[in-house]
């Protein structure tokens, strides 16, 4: 008697591409129960930052702008597929933060922020073969409680170089909730993806089903 061999299942590649390499916001869809692959955009976003500042361009423009050229660099490399690009960009007083990059910088940041009001605007676009189909941009309020340089050299000593990576050099979802006193806007947008808005595309879509 002889034993055929096991048929394998059919492992569908993701119909959706994450233009960018963040854990976080694959995190988010992944969590959602969204197939994704990450793939970075290789787009120079300080260069466009600086040209839609010039241009007298709003916070929500330009991070709308960086969340396009993302998706279409990436979408050059996936013909047929949804390709996701998103941004976020922080604002306080007519000022735009980046990420710190460093400690001493993430201190400098916070310092500036707190005892402060600033929006964080995070922007979504969607892009298949060079063609927009989607975008959508939201923002939330954040007031930072004025806490002090003692507390502020602890909370960077817990948290680490992971804070240094993100804009406003702090993690909602974790210590960084103590550095707030309000937070007003939805909590996806503060993570850095407008995330009930991007299911609605993908089920009106049928890459999730309705």
């Amino acid at each position: 008697m002889t034993t055929g061999a096991v048929a394998q299942p059919i492992v569908q590649p993701p119909r959706l591409i994450l233009a960018s390499g963040s854990k976080a916001r694959a995190a988010m869809l992944e969590g959602a129960g969204v197939a994704v692959r990450r793939d970075p955009a290789d787009v120079d976003e300080g260069a466009l930052k600086a040209t839609c500042r010039a241009q007298g361009a709003t916070v929500e423009a330009t991070a709308e702008t960086l969340a396009e050229a993302k998706a279409r660099h990436v979408a050059q490399r996936h013909p047929g597929a949804f390709v996701l690009g998103a941004d976020q960009m922080l604002e306080c007083g007519g000022d735009w933060f980046d990420k710190p990059g460093d400690r001493d910088g993430a201190r400098a940041q916070l310092a500036r922020l707190r005892g402060r009001s600033h929006r964080l605007v995070s922007a979504a676009v969607i892009v298949r073969d060079g063609e927009r189909l989607w975008r959508h941009t939201d923002a939330a309020t954040l007031a930072m409680r004025p806490f002090s340089d003692a507390f502020l050299a602890q909370y960077l000593d817990a948290c680490g170089e992971v804070v240094q990576h993100s804009v406003g050099a702090y993690h909602l979802e974790g210590l960084g909730a103590q550095l707030f006193d309000r937070v007003d806007g939805d909590f996806f947008t503060i993570l850095g993806l407008p995330l009930l808005p991007v299911l609605g595309f993908l089920r009106d879509h049928g890459i999730l089903t309705e």
